[in-house]
């Protein structure tokens, strides 16, 4: 019951206090999550891009809608796709396969020839557009993550993936940004910070079928 008592301390953070920041404890603790995530094929079609330069975070304000925490948060973490997905990415994970299973040949070529033929077959856009459901994985698996770890955060979609991609300099790395997660420390005079959840009773949310 620890994780729902977790669960119940996070909400999404309204104000940052700006001066605080995490360790690099935190930050490390999230990378791995991050590289953990569950993706379809195991593929990982996904990036973080962690920023933590306060003169860029300001600049990226006026691209999120004006929400204040992507400058007072102590990093804001962008979760990406990569825009340039194909067969020679699955080489690679076959490779890490083998490289840490030491899987034979005979038992990796059918699911690698399938998984080929799965990339080369889908267009472009369809490719970003799967990588996006699972940038969506990956925010959840953060969010539930910081919550354990008692790091503050606020997930974001209300920011223009153009202007970051612009600011960033994503283009030249094939990324291209999907959702922004700022995390940091809640400020004490944040609104939110004693707010009780507002939820659904589990009986209208969850079916059970036996």
């Amino acid at each position: 019951m620890d994780s729902i008592k977790s669960l119940k301390w996070r909400y999404a953070v309204k104000k940052f206090d700006d001066n605080k920041y995490l360790s690099q404890e935190h930050i490390n603790a999230l990378k791995e999550a991050f590289n953990l995530t569950a993706t379809s094929y195991g593929l990982q079609p996904i990036k973080l891009v962690i920023l933590q330069n306060k003169k860029i975070q300001k600049s990226l304000v006026e691209h999120s809608w004006n929400q204040q925490q992507v400058a007072q948060a102590s990093h804001v973490l962008i979760l990406c796709v990569d825009t340039n997905l194909n067969e020679n990415d699955v080489e690679k994970y076959f490779e890490r396969v083998q490289e840490i299973r030491n899987t034979p040949d005979e038992i990796i070529n059918p699911f690698r020839d399938y998984l080929k033929q799965v990339i080369s077959e889908r267009s472009n856009q369809d490719l970003i557009s799967w990588a996006k459901n699972q940038a969506y994985l990956a925010l959840g698996n953060l969010l539930t993550v910081c919550a354990n770890e008692k790091i503050d955060s606020c997930p974001m979609e209300g920011f223009i993936p153009e202007k970051y991609d612009e600011v960033l300099d994503l283009k030249s790395k094939n990324l291209s940004s999907v959702l922004v997660l700022p995390v940091g420390i809640r400020a004490n005079d944040d609104y939110m910070k004693d707010q009780k959840k507002v939820r659904k009773k589990l009986a209208e949310i969850v079916v059970e079928i036996s």
